[in-house]
């Protein structure tokens, strides 16, 4: 789903963060069947983009969010709500709600990443894995595939098993650190883009694909982590 408004202020782009668009999207959720979604434990199953343009916000400047999820009933509840919204607010700040639409969009063998792939090294210490450590591809990839796997199979039900790598080959772009802010804290999470993810799509696998396609790579994806486009 892609989410068009315009903001009623001029403000700088860092002023709406990861958090302020997760909270907007559950506030969405209130009064619904899906009202206490955001308190399942594990996995959530959704995803979104960086509002893009990324650039400062100007008085009518029109500005995009892309929302994705492999449950469906999830988008249309959200599309639902936002249907009966002029208006809405991110963090502290008004914008104007300019339309709603879906996106019918089909994974392709070859992907990038939209928002950094983030993956623990040792969750018990909130270490997020870094290549500038020493890059360790195997680790990183190994890690990927189990969480892509634990996701899959506990969205299904289902005992799927991959027959082969992730990804065949891969074109690394680069490690990021994100800063994100949280009730007056702010944390960095280290994170990786990607020029090219490619793997070979077959009718074994291609659910398997299309459920990362719409939820992401990695840990974090409800933060708008780890999400994929085609390459074109």
């Amino acid at each position: 789903m892609i989410i068009k408004f315009k903001s009623c202020a001029d403000l700088e782009y860092s002023c709406i963060g990861k958090y302020d668009v997760q909270g907007f999207l559950y506030s969405l959720l209130k009064g619904t069947d899906l009202s206490v979604y955001h308190n399942v434990r594990g996995f959530k199953f959704f995803n979104f983009s960086n509002i893009f343009p990324v650039a400062d916000f100007k008085v009518g400047d029109v500005r995009s969010l892309i929302v994705s999820s492999p449950n469906d009933l999830f988008i249309q509840v959200l599309k639902d709500s936002l249907d009966g919204l002029d208006g809405f607010r991110l963090n502290k700040f008004y914008f104007t709600l300019v339309s709603v639409r879906f996106l019918r969009t089909r994974v392709g063998s070859c992907l990038i990443t939209s928002t950094p792939i983030v993956l623990f090294e040792d969750n018990r210490v909130n270490r997020y894995y870094s290549f500038k450590s020493g890059p360790d591809f195997d680790f990183f990839f190994n890690r990927l595939l189990d969480n892509a796997l634990k996701k899959f199979n506990a969205f299904t039900d289902d005992d799927f098993v991959l027959d082969g790598e992730l990804f065949n080959s891969f074109s690394f772009k680069k490690e990021v650190a994100v800063k994100v802010s949280k009730k007056g804290n702010s944390f960095l999470i280290i994170g990786s883009l990607w020029n090219s993810l490619e793997f070979d799509l077959n009718q074994g696998n291609k659910g398997f694909y299309q459920f990362l396609f719409d939820v992401g790579l990695g840990e974090k994806n409800s933060l708008g982590f780890g999400m994929l486009n085609n390459k074109r």
